[in-house]
């Protein structure tokens, strides 16, 4: 199994589908991953949005027009010593008390107010406020896929971890939001992305210099 990127800071990126990729990797300290929902957000809904917003073309494909195999979701849950999962309710996930909430600030658009992180870490329900409505954004965050979150949530997320893990799994991995942050914070991490043109991207990400994003808060 060649990795399609391997060359900084301990992050690797593989190419490739994670029902494929898991069983060839080793048991992570953190699984944290943001997987397709199933609501159509890679085609129609946001060439729309981003007519409005900004001129990014996402495509029309349709990696999120149906939810992931629930199969495929456990195993992924189980590949981490912990994990925490954005969208988790749209999934049959465990009972939990430690549910994140991030409060998106949007005002009334069609957009959800908040979205739900499902976590096995054990700790109380935690929310976060952070803007992330088209050009509405707080920071200067580039935006280069249609569901990506910001840098400052998911590295929130991260650090919410009772384990400070060593280890990051992301094998729905986007962009490369979840590599970016643990190499920000110093982790190792892994990313599995089904789609090249996101696994370029990321590594493109991954090999610029760190710039703060987070600024404006």
């Amino acid at each position: 199994m060649t990795p399609y990127y391997d060359e900084h800071a301990g992050i690797t990126i593989y190419h490739g589908d994670c029902r494929e990729v898991l069983p060839q990797l080793g048991k992570v300290d953190l699984v944290l991953t943001d997987p397709p929902y199933g609501i159509g957000e890679a085609a129609g809904k946001n060439a729309s949005r981003g007519k409005m917003s900004q001129p990014v073309d996402y495509g029309n494909v349709g990696w999120d027009d149906v939810p992931v195999e629930q199969i495929t979701m456990d195993a992924v849950v189980q590949h981490g010593e912990y994990a925490a999962v954005f969208g988790g309710n749209y999934y049959a996930m465990p009972p939990s008390s430690s549910w994140f909430v991030w409060d998106k600030e949007n005002g009334e658009t069609d957009f959800a107010d908040c979205e739900l992180v499902w976590s096995n870490f054990g700790c109380a329900v935690r929310i976060i406020r952070h803007q992330w409505n088209g050009m509405l954004r707080v920071g200067r965050e580039p935006r280069a896929h249609p569901t990506q979150k910001p840098l400052r949530v998911v590295q929130w997320v991260l650090s919410l971890c009772p384990a400070a893990p060593t280890t990051v799994l992301d094998p729905f991995m986007g962009s490369g939001t979840t590599l970016v942050a643990a190499k920000q914070l110093g982790r190792r991490a892994i990313g599995i992305e089904l789609e090249e043109r996101y696994c370029e991207i990321a590594a493109q990400r991954l090999s610029q210099e760190v710039f703060n994003f987070q600024g404006d808060m």
